[in-house]
Formats: C-alpha cells, sequence, structure tokens
C-alpha cells in the first residue's frame, strides 16, 4: 500500500528538523552554562520570600531545587565569603539565620534581639556583626560556633552595620537619631558620633576608609562623612529621593538611583560635588554594577524592565524584559558575569537574563514564591 505523498515526504522534514532541533539545544545549554564551574562545584542562587522561606535555584540546570522556611521578616540575607553557607536575619523573630549550602537546611537561629534588619561580615569571614534597632545594640557573632562573642551600645534604632574596607572601622546608621556611628571592631566600643541626613538607612564607603556616603530614602540629600575626623564634610542635594547607591570599584565615583526623578546621578567622590544626571526610565530603583564598571543593569519597576547602561559614555541600551516589577539584582560570578538575575516582585518569578553585550536578552522565568525580595549567589 503506498502512503499519500504528504506523508511519504514527513520524514524528509522531521528528520532534518529533528538533527537541528538537538544541536541547538546542544548549543544554548553550552552558552548558559557557567564555563567556570568544574565537576564537583555548585552554583545557586537563594531568594527570600514574603511568607518566611528561601528559594534555592540550580544555575545549571534554571530549576527551583529545594524551598526551605526560615521566619518571618527575612531581611539582610548574604552569601558568607568563604564558607558554604548563606546567612540573614528575621525582623520579626530577632534572630540570625544560617543556611547550609550542601544541604539547603537552615543549620542555626542566633537571637539577636529585636528588630534586626541587616548584617556584615569581617575581613576575615571569621565574624559577622548584627544591629537590633529595638535594642539599640550591635553584637559580633563568631561564624563557626555561631556563639554571640561581642556587644556594643548604638544610638537609636540602628538598621544597619558595615565594616570599613580596612576592617579597621565598624559604622553603623542610626535610623532614630539621624547619626552614624563609630565603633571599635574588636569591642564594639562607640568611639565617635557624627550627625547625618534625617533617618539614615545606608551606607557605602570608599576603598581606602577614609569617606562615607550615608542615605536616607526619605530625603533628598545625602551625607558624606569624613572618617579620619569623624566629621561631617556636607551634604550634598540630589534630584529626588534616592533608592540605593552603589559605588564604582576604585571609589572615584558614586552612582545615586532614584525612582522619583527617573534615573541616577553621578557623584564625584574626591571633589563631593554632584556632577552628570543619567535618564534610565520610569522607576529606576535598584542596580548592579559590572566587576570592571563597564556596565550598569538598573531594575525599572514599573515598566518592567532592566536598562543597561553604558556607564562610561552615560547611555542607556535598549531595555531587556524582565517581568512584572524586578527589583533586587545579582550577577552570576566572575570577573566577566553571564547572566543577570532578578528578583521579579510582581511575578513571583525570578529573571534570568544573558547580558553578554552581542546578544542581551531574557533567557528564562523561574517561579520562586510570592514578592521575592533579597537575592544572593553562592558558587561552592
Amino acid at each position: 500500500m503506498r502512503f499519500p505523498l504528504k506523508f511519504r515526504m514527513q520524514p524528509r522534514v522531521f528528520f532534518p528538523a529533528a538533527i537541528l532541533l538537538f544541536f541547538a539545544v546542544v548549543i544554548v545549554a553550552r552558552e548558559h552554562r557557567p564555563s567556570f564551574l568544574l565537576p564537583g562545584l555548585r552554583l545557586n542562587a537563594y531568594v527570600t520570600t514574603a511568607d518566611g522561606a528561601v528559594t534555592v535555584v540550580d544555575l545549571v540546570k534554571l530549576a527551583a531545587i529545594a524551598r526551605v522556611p526560615v521566619g518571618p521578616g527575612l531581611s539582610g540575607m548574604r552569601e558568607h565569603p568563604t564558607r558554604a553557607e548563606v546567612w540573614g536575619v528575621s525582623s520579626q523573630g530577632g534572630y540570625a539565620w544560617v543556611l547550609s549550602a550542601r544541604t539547603d537546611q537552615i543549620t542555626a537561629r542566633i537571637p539577636v534581639g529585636p528588630l534586626p534588619f541587616n548584617l556584615d561580615f569581617s575581613a576575615s569571614g571569621n565574624e559577622v556583626y548584627v544591629t537590633a534597632s529595638g535594642a539599640n545594640s550591635l553584637m559580633a557573632i563568631d561564624c563557626e560556633t555561631h556563639a554571640v562573642v561581642g556587644h556594643g551600645k548604638t544610638g537609636r534604632n540602628p538598621v544597619i552595620a558595615h565594616v570599613t574596607p580596612d576592617g579597621k572601622q565598624i559604622l553603623v546608621v542610626n535610623h532614630g537619631d539621624a547619626t552614624l556611628g563609630i565603633h571599635d571592631p574588636e569591642t564594639l566600643e562607640l568611639k565617635a558620633t557624627v550627625p547625618v541626613v534625617a533617618r539614615p538607612e545606608d551606607v557605602t564607603i570608599v576603598p581606602d576608609s577614609s569617606l562615607a556616603f550615608v542615605l536616607s530614602r526619605s530625603e533628598r540629600r545625602i551625607s558624606v562623612v569624613d572618617l579620619r575626623r569623624a566629621v561631617l564634610l556636607t551634604n550634598l542635594d540630589l534630584a529626588g529621593e534616592p533608592s540605593q547607591m552603589i559605588l564604582k570599584p576604585d571609589g572615584g565615583e558614586l552612582y545615586v538611583l532614584s525612582p522619583e526623578a527617573h534615573g541616577l546621578q553621578v557623584i564625584n567622590t574626591f571633589t563631593h560635588e554632584v556632577g552628570d544626571y543619567v535618564v534610565i526610565g520610569s522607576a529606576p530603583t535598584r542596580g548592579a554594577l559590572l566587576p570592571d564598571a563597564s556596565g550598569l543593569f538598573v531594575s525599572d519597576t514599573a515598566a518592567g524592565r532592566v536598562a543597561p547602561v553604558d556607564i562610561v559614555n552615560r547611555k542607556v541600551m535598549r531595555p531587556i524584559p524582565a517581568g512584572q516589577a524586578p527589583m533586587a539584582l545579582a550577577f552570576s560570578p566572575g570577573e566577566n558575569p553571564s547572566m543577570l538575575l532578578v528578583a521579579d516582585q510582581g511575578s513571583g518569578n525570578l529573571a534570568v537574563l544573558r547580558i553578554r553585550s552581542d546578544a542581551q536578552s531574557l533567557i528564562t522565568m523561574i517561579p520562586v514564591g510570592e514578592q521575592p525580595g533579597d537575592l544572593a549567589v553562592k558558587l561552592f
């Protein structure tokens, strides 16, 4: 029996098509698999969600592989610099928590006092520093034993502790009394207090530890503090209320994002002057700077996209779709990262973007849970 011509022609069409599809899949897989990932190594992303869990995403398979219950009000999540761990705090629970990257289990919950919001590691990674906003306190935790090894008194409502690059000071941002506290890293003793902009929330420090910039998300000003003399140098006027500060690796420029002003301002950290202004989009909220400082990627929460910015030429490139309300950003590891991860609060997904300059695009959206917040990446 002879089949109709259209059926007899199908093998000639479908077999080459299947071969082409197979090679296309192989090429895509090779392109997006991290080239530095040796056998036995793992590369995961960690995303906090509104229900108090951390979703673990395998960045090789591009799939969620675990969901770890942690506690209420998760905040300040960061990957440990040397250990296969991810740390964070539970603001409502009043504790720091430790997640083992190897087992995807919580290995410790360390009481630190009411309302912790953030943490920072010592230069060696042996200790972590946490403030308790509800107790006006600073404490040090041994990362190996999980024991609290130091206490210090702060100003009112401390929201963040940050170690200077030289490791000689711990800066504490006190939201309640609008001060920057300078603490001794060994004793946690308060050495000096500097008045700053009202309701401060964040601080960034230049590489030589000589200057700090203090941000308030409710003020159109940013404070510049001389850390060697422990004095306020000036308050710089901004175009709008800022959402984030991003320091260039060499410390020469500070980029301040403002959703209200629809762009970013460039601050010269040597002259303390506000320089160029770059319009980016509807509501540029969070940003991530490439390791070589050649490009900045900014999440536009209102427009549902990420805007690549040629920071050298102050030019905004073609935006990349990234969900409904993209917020937190993180690169894949390496000096020349190939992927950018974006937490999309609107859709509950983790957007994975290809960011190589020849073809920047959305690779996939991975469901992670309701209102993803903080984002960390760990290679181990």
